[in-house]
C-alpha cells in the first residue's frame, strides 16, 4: 500500500468539536498553557519510552538521550515541540486525538453553564491536554513514529481544529513526536524565544526531563570608529542549551521548593488546571526508602465514580519512571490523590505482578495512606474552612474507607461528616466527635437515620420521638452511607443505632414508669385493631404494632433490628440485585386520629381500605414507590368523598 493511498479525512467526534470551540473561547486568557500541556505530553511519552526500554533496550534505536526541543519558525510564524519519547502508531494517534475517550465526558458537558469564568474552571478540570494547541494556532500538525516501528510507519495528523481531520502513513527517521503549530494572526508573543523560556520556566522548570532551545545569538559586537567590519566572518554556531533545571521535584529539599514550584508541578502530574487544595512531601529512610509528594485536588475529577478508572499515583523507582495509575500504592477511597512516589529499594525491572505480592509495596502503601490521612487530619484539625472545602469534593468517597480499610477504620471515621437535626441543614459538618460531645446525659447509643435524599431523612417520621425528646439523630442521605454504617458499627465504645430498625430502644433516655405504664394500658386497649390490621395486610407485612416512635404521623415502617434497611433494598434493586423478599413490620401511632377512628369502624371495607391508606403512606414517606399507584388514589379518593 503506498503512503497517499493510507491517507485519510475523518471527522471528529462531536464532543470533540464541542470542546474545542469552548477551549478556544473559554481559555483565551490563558493561552500560555498550550506549551506547558504539550511538554507535559512529551514528558510522559518519554516515562513510557524508558519504562519499556528496561525490557527491550533495542527501543531506544541507539539514542537513549530523552529530551523535549522546542522551536520557532518567525518566517513560517510556527512553534514546534518535538520529543523522543515512546511515539504513536496511527491506531493511537486516531484513539489518543480523533476522540476524547474519557469516562465522565457527558457529565462534563452537562456542567458547563454558558459563564465564561466557570466554564473556563471546568474544562481545566477536565483536562485540555493536546487539544489546547488550538487557543493559539489555525492549524497543528503532528508527526509521529513509535520507538522500534519501521521509519515507513510514520503517522503525519493534521487539522485546523474545526470539523476534521486528515491522517496519512509518512516516513519518520527518527522515533517519537513533534507538532508543529501554525500561529493565528496576533499570536507573534510566541515567536520570541525569551518569552518561550520564560513561559517554560515558570510551568515546566520542574520537569525531570531536558528542555532544549536552541541558544539566543549574541548581539554584534559594536564597530569602533575607523574599524572596518569583516564581512567574510562566518556566523558563530548556534548552540542548544536546557532551559529548565531538569532535576525530580521531589528530590529536592522542601526548603529549596516555592509553593508556585509545587503548584505547577501538581498541575503536570495531576493533567489539572487548577492549583491543588494541599499537599505532603516527605522522605521515609530506612531500610525501605521512598521519596512521595502526594497532593489533594482543589476539584474532583470527572470519572471519580469510575470504578475502572486508574488511580493517579506514579511509581518511579530512582528517579526512573516505572507506571502509571498503579494501584497498589493508594486504596480505592483515595482514588482522588495524585503525585509521585520515588522507591529506592525496589528493582526497576519491576513488573505489575511483582508489584502485587511485593512485601515493600505493602509496606509503601501503608506509609502512604498513613501520611494522607495525617495531611488530612491536620486540614480538619487547624484549617477548618479547607477541611470543608475538600469534604464537599471528596466527602462521599472517604466513606467508602472505613467499608475498605479496616485497618484505618478509626482514623477514617474521625474524618466523616454528616448532616444532622442538630442544625437540620444539608451542609455535612458534624463530626462523630461532635455528636457525642452534645450527646445526652444517660445516652449510651449514636442514633442516625439513612433515606435517598437530605428531605427525606429530615422529615423521616422516625424522627418524631428523638425531636420531642431533643435528642440528636445522624442524617444520612449520601447512597454510600448504608455500607459506610454495615461497616461501621461504632465509635468511640458508642453504638450506632439506626432509628428506623427493631424496636425502640432509648435507654435510660427512656425510664419513666408511669409512661411506661400507660403505653402497656394502650396496647391491650389497641389489640383488636392490631390483629384486624394484621388480617387486612397479611402478604405484605411480618408485624403489626403500636409505636412508641411517632408522635405526629399516623404510622411507619420498621425493619428487623439486624435487617436490611428499607432504603438499602431500594439501591440493591436499582442495581439490579436480587433479595429476599423481607417484609417490613408496620407501627401505627394510637394517638393519631385516624388510628383512633379505626378503633371504632365498624365498616370492614373501610377499615381496609383505612389501613391499605396508612400503609401506603408509611412507604411514601420513606422515599419508596407503589406497586399499585392507582388503587391508592382511588381509596384514598373514596375517603375524602365520605367527607364531603
Amino acid at each position: 500500500m503506498t503512503v497517499e493511498a493510507t491517507k485519510e479525512t475523518l471527522g471528529f467526534e462531536t464532543e470533540v468539536k464541542h470542546l474545542l470551540h469552548l477551549m478556544i473561547h473559554s481559555l483565551y486568557s490563558n493561552k500560555e498553557i498550550f506549551l506547558r500541556e504539550l511538554i507535559s505530553n512529551g514528558s510522559d511519552a518519554a516515562d513510557k519510552l524508558r519504562f519499556d526500554a528496561l525490557s527491550n533496550d533495542g527501543l531506544y534505536e541507539g539514542d537513549s538521550e530523552l529530551k523535549i526541543r522546542v522551536e520557532f519558525d518567525g518566517e513560517k510564524r510556527t512553534v514546534t515541540v518535538k520529543d523522543n519519547g515512546i511515539g504513536m502508531s496511527r491506531e493511537e494517534v486516531q484513539e489518543h486525538i480523533g476522540t476524547i475517550a474519557k469516562s465522565g465526558t457527558k457529565q462534563f458537558f452537562e456542567a458547563l453553564t454558558g459563564d465564561q469564568a466557570k466554564d473556563s474552571e471546568l474544562i481545566g478540570q477536565f483536562g485540555v491536554g493536546f487539544y489546547s494547541s488550538f487557543i493559539v494556532a489555525d492549524k497543528v500538525t503532528l508527526t509521529t513514529r513509535k520507538a522500534g516501528a519501521p521509519a515507513d510507519e510514520g503517522v503525519r495528523w493534521e487539522s485546523a481544529g474545526e470539523g476534521d481531520y486528515t491522517i496519512e502513513s509518512v516516513e519518520k527517521g527518527d522515533r517519537g513526536t513533534e507538532i508543529v503549530l501554525h500561529l493565528k494572526e496576533g499570536e507573534d508573543e510566541f515567536l520570541d524565544g525569551y518569552r518561550l523560556r520564560s513561559i517554560i520556566k515558570k510551568f515546566s522548570d520542574h520537569i525531570s526531563l531536558p528542555i532544549v532551545m536552541d541558544k539566543e545569538p549574541e548581539p554584534p559586537m559594536p564597530t569602533e570608529e575607523g574599524e572596518e567590519e569583516n564581512e567574510a566572518e562566518e556566523p558563530a554556531a548556534i548552540e542548544e542549551e536546557t532551559v529548565n533545571s531538569a532535576s525530580a521535584l521531589w528530590t529536592k529539599s522542601k526548603d529549596e521548593i516555592s509553593d508556585e514550584e509545587y503548584s505547577e508541578f501538581y498541575k503536570h502530574v495531576g493533567h489539572d488546571f487548577q492549583d491543588p487544595l494541599t499537599h505532603i512531601h516527605s522522605k521515609v529512610e530506612g531500610t525501605n526508602e521512598y521519596t512521595l509528594l502526594l497532593y489533594v485536588p482543589g476539584r474532583a475529577p470527572f470519572d471519580l465514580w469510575d470504578r475502572e478508572a486508574k488511580h493517579g499515583v506514579k511509581l518511579y523507582v530512582r528517579k526512573v519512571f516505572i507506571m502509571d495509575d498503579a494501584e497498589q500504592l493508594m486504596p480505592r477511597y483515595l482514588r482522588f490523590i495524585r503525585g509521585v512516589i520515588d522507591a529506592d529499594s525496589l528493582p526497576l525491572n519491576v513488573s505489575r505482578e511483582i508489584l502485587q505480592q511485593s512485601k515493600q509495596i505493602n509496606t509503601i502503601k501503608a506509609g502512604a495512606v498513613k501520611k494522607v490521612l495525617g495531611l488530612l487530619e491536620g486540614l480538619a484539625k487547624n484549617d477548618q474552612e479547607t477541611y470543608e472545602k475538600f469534604w464537599s469534593e471528596f466527602g462521599s468517597v472517604i466513606k467508602e474507607g472505613p467499608v475498605e480499610d479496616f485497618k484505618n477504620k478509626d482514623r477514617v471515621a474521625k474524618l466523616l461528616r454528616f448532616s444532622s437535626t442538630h442544625t437540620d441543614n444539608e451542609k455535612q459538618d458534624v463530626s462523630l466527635e461532635d455528636y457525642i460531645g452534645r450527646m445526652k446525659e444517660g445516652q449510651e447509643k449514636i442514633y442516625f437515620v439513612t433515606a435517598d435524599n437530605f428531605l427525606a431523612a429530615k422529615n423521616s417520621p422516625h424522627l418524631e420521638i428523638f425531636r420531642k425528646k431533643g435528642i440528636e439523630v445522624l442524617l444520612l442521605s449520601d447512597r454510600i452511607d448504608e455500607w459506610l454504617v454495615s461497616s461501621l458499627t461504632e465509635f468511640d465504645g458508642k453504638q450506632l443505632q439506626s432509628v428506623a430498625k427493631g424496636e425502640l430502644d432509648l435507654g435510660k433516655l427512656d425510664d419513666d414508669e408511669e409512661e411506661k405504664k400507660e403505653q402497656e394500658e394502650t396496647d391491650k386497649d389497641f389489640e383488636s385493631v392490631i390483629s384486624q390490621i394484621k388480617d387486612v395486610l397479611a402478604d405484605k407485612v411480618s408485624e403489626v404494632r403500636l409505636s412508641h416512635r411517632l408522635t405526629a404521623s399516623p404510622s411507619c415502617l420498621v425493619t428487623e433490628g439486624y435487617g436490611m434497611s428499607l432504603n438499602m433494598e431500594r439501591i440493591m434493586k436499582e442495581a439490579g440485585q436480587s433479595i429476599g423478599g423481607s417484609k417490613p413490620i408496620f407501627e401505627i401511632n394510637p394517638n393519631h386520629a385516624l388510628v383512633v377512628r379505626m378503633k371504632d369502624e365498624q365498616d370492614d371495607e373501610r377499615f381496609a381500605d383505612i389501613a391499605n391508606i396508612l400503609f401506603d403512606q408509611a412507604i411514601l414517606s420513606e422515599g419508596g414507590q407503589l406497586e399499585d399507584p392507582a388503587a391508592f388514589v382511588h381509596k384514598l379518593n373514596g375517603l375524602l368523598q365520605g367527607l364531603l
